[in-house]
């Protein structure tokens, strides 16, 4: 087939955007499209934010064009449901009047899942802090391609405090943690193929780390750590971590869904 087009979708409003780019040194639908070039150097790329409603008219005009969409994370939360979360949903939801195959990462797993009719909530378990450890692939997992390679337990950045509580009708359920019941999804919406991770393949642990920093008291006064010292052995053990990590089991997720994608 001839190149890749694919639509990434920001999932950040502008105020967390800054953050992103200040700490991580980059916006989240940056982030993913520099890994989409490493991966298929000469794919074409549009990034749109849905609370553009310029951007988004144009995006559902031209989505026959895609080859693929992809969702990006980001620091919303669903059940705020704010004028602008609801122009994420409502955009998920049009793109799955589509013939679609859709990667879904983190908030973007959130937002499809509920556009889809499943729900989000508050992790009941706690929250991922720059890392999900053992995370299990499971028997469906297995045999689904976005799996394909991949480690059947592996660690990842990750960083979440909502989890899909429950799943879109008919889904299937790829893999878990301890952390979340959630973390690899299957789903079909309307015409739409959507392939959802609550972890980051995209992203790189000392990325994690910053954004981890960034957010120490705030992750502190919510209880996620007992005190500045504990959350310190956290990203220490994250660091350790980050030296067993290679970017081709990262990645894999990425790379597996690149090649879903150029089947027509």
């Amino acid at each position: 087939m001839t190149n890749l087009n694919i639509l990434i979708v920001e999932g950040n409003d502008p105020k967390n955007n800054e953050f992103f780019i200040k700490a991580a040194k980059s916006s989240c639908s940056e982030n993913l499209k520099k890994l989409v070039l490493q991966l298929e150097p000469d794919t074409k790329i549009e990034i749109i934010n849905p609370a553009r409603d310029n951007q988004t008219q144009t995006a559902l005009e031209n989505i026959k064009n895609y080859d693929g969409i992809i969702f990006t994370g980001g620091a919303m939360r669903l059940n705020d449901m704010t004028d602008e979360i609801k122009k994420h949903l409502n955009f998920a939801s049009n793109c799955f009047n589509y013939e679609n195959k859709i990667l879904a990462i983190c908030w973007g797993l959130q937002v499809c899942s509920v556009a889809a009719g499943g729900k989000v909530a508050p992790g009941k378990n706690g929250a991922h802090v720059g890392i999900a450890s053992d995370i299990e692939i499971n028997e469906q997992g297995q045999k689904n391609p976005i799996y394909k390679n991949k480690k059947l337990k592996f660690t990842s950045p990750a960083f979440n405090y909502d989890e899909v509580c429950e799943m879109p009708h008919g889904a299937t359920l790829l893999s878990s943690d301890n952390v979340n019941r959630v973390m690899g999804l299957y789903f079909t919406s309307g015409k739409s193929k959507i392939w959802g991770l609550q972890y980051h393949p995209d992203y790189e642990y000392w990325q994690m780390i910053n954004l981890s920093s960034a957010r120490k008291d705030r992750i502190i006064q919510n209880n996620h750590f007992d005190n500045e010292n504990d959350f310190q052995k956290h990203l220490d053990f994250i660091k350790e971590e980050d030296k067993k990590l290679d970017f081709k089991n990262r990645t894999c997720e990425v790379k597996n869904w690149l090649e879903i994608i150029k089947v027509n």
